[in-house]
Parts: C-alpha cells; structure tokens; sequence
C-alpha cells in the first residue's frame, strides 16, 4: 500500500449535524470490519476527506480482514481518499514478539479481554496510532471511531477517556445502525467484511469459534493450553479458559463428541419415481 495523503480535509456537515472541530486533521480509526467500514463510506456520501486513515494490525486478524485491507485500500484510491496506513507495535518488545499471539504465548497468558481488561487494545491499537502521529508531528487532531447508533454505551465510556484529542462518532451523527451500515457497504459495491477482530479474541460467539479455519483454532487452543497451564494459571479464579466463562477447548471437544454421534453415510439408494415429462 502506498504512504498516505497528508492534504488537509475540508470543515462539512453531515445530516444537518455540525461537526464538532478542532484545529487539526481528521483522523479514522478503521479496524476492517462493518462499521468502520460504512463509516469511511458515509464521508464520501457526505462529502467529507479524512486526512488519515489508519489500521492497527495486532497480527492476529483473521484472513479475511487482511484480505479486506486491500479491497478498500483500492476504493480509498478511487474515491480520491489517502491510502490505508498499516502501524505495528511500537514498543521494544513488542516488536521482538511481532504480534499480540506471540506476546501471550510468550507470558502464557489469556489476551486481557478474558479478565475483563482492555489492555490488549489500548496496547496493540491505540498507542500504536498515537505513536505514528506522533512521529510524523500530528498532534492536534479529531479521531474518528465508527462506534454505530446501536452502541451509545461504547461511544459514551470513549467520551470518558482522557485524550488529547477530539473524537468523533460520525454513525451516531447519522444515525446509522448496523442495518444502515451494511446498506451503505452494499450501496458502494462493495463485499460486506464482517466482523473483525483477533481470531482468538474473549468475545467470539460459539458459533464464531467452532467455524474457525483449523489452523487458527489450533493456534488459538495453544494460547488457553499454556496460559491455564502457566503460573497464571492458578490466578485466574473464575475464568476458565479463553471464553472467560468457559474454555474453548470444552466447547471444540463437545461439538467433536456431537458430531461423532451423527453418522454422514449414505442411506440405502431409492427408486426415484419422479416424472420429469
């Protein structure tokens, strides 16, 4: 992907609502997934540039946000947006372990998410942001979180946080739920991502889980084995493993029994006695 435009974005509205500015560039947060997504979508609806768009990548996206990256990264060039910028890392070790799933088998440890932290996002996805601004001298800015008008909780602790930014919540602006979020995804042409996040993450559904390419499983399985296994093991209490409640091991063992329960032969043929004319 090409280095970023750095132009500066012109003052909008968007849906009759006035934006709420600061002197500074316009900064998206995009994670790969369907709102950050439709919200990038929606600025070029409402006639409004991002002067950045950035991905913080914890190398353990699942494939298909990877895969994302680039088909977005195409429309951002045809719709005259600065290209995506992919940040890492950025502390010392960090970059020795190269990705949040390295870090955690390294400690043996579950991603902070399974005890109720948000560390692991904070560590992997925010300050790896903060750390490229700064490095290119952005100081002053408005972040842009594609928070969507189904999670007024989420964007209301983010109005909490002590930043020495502005955020902005442009789905919330337009009203924009999931549905409209989609619908705008689909009004570009665009494929619809799905949801993003770490293949190993605390928040998986079930049913997410068990349709995990065999691979990450096995991976993400790896991650609860040594971290139930390790010194923190013990100090875990009430998390059983890397579903918080329960231990993605249990769940794969029990759909495999369920499974072997059922039996995929053939049955015996029959004569079909359809008339086709």
């Amino acid at each position: 992907m090409e280095e970023i435009n750095k132009e500066s974005a012109s003052t909008t509205q968007t849906s009759g609502v006035p934006l709420k500015r600061l002197v500074g560039p316009i900064v998206v947060s995009y994670g790969g997934g369907t709102n950050s997504t439709a919200m990038l979508i929606g600025m070029h609806e409402h006639g409004e540039r991002p002067d950045y768009i950035i991905f913080a990548d914890t190398g353990g996206e699942k494939p298909w946000t990877y895969e994302y990256l680039q088909i977005m990264d195409d429309w951002c060039k045809r719709v005259g947006f600065p290209r995506l910028t992919v940040v890492n890392g950025c502390f010392p070790q960090q970059k020795k372990d190269g990705s949040l799933e390295n870090e955690l088998l390294r400690l043996g440890c579950l991603p902070a998410k399974a005890l109720g932290y948000k560390t692991c996002s904070v560590k992997w996805k925010i300050q790896p942001v903060n750390r490229y601004l700064k490095d290119i001298s952005v100081k002053e800015h408005i972040r842009l979180i594609g928070f969507d008008f189904g999670e007024p909780d989420r964007a209301e602790n983010a109005s909490y946080a002590k930043v020495d930014y502005e955020q902005r919540f442009p789905l919330m602006e337009w009203f924009w739920g999931r549905e409209e979020c989609k619908a705008a995804i689909q009004r570009a042409g665009l494929p619809q991502p799905g949801k993003s996040a770490c293949f190993f993450c605390p928040s998986s559904k079930r049913h997410e889980i068990l349709s995990l390419p065999p691979d990450l499983l096995v991976r993400a399985l790896e991650i609860e084995r040594r971290a139930m296994s390790s010194d923190y093991g013990p100090t875990y209490e009430k998390v059983k493993g890397l579903g918080r409640q329960f231990a993605w091991s249990k769940l794969v063992d029990y759909a495999s029994r369920q499974l072997s329960l059922l039996s995929f032969e053939d049955p015996p043929p029959l004569e079909c006695n359809c008339y086709d004319g």
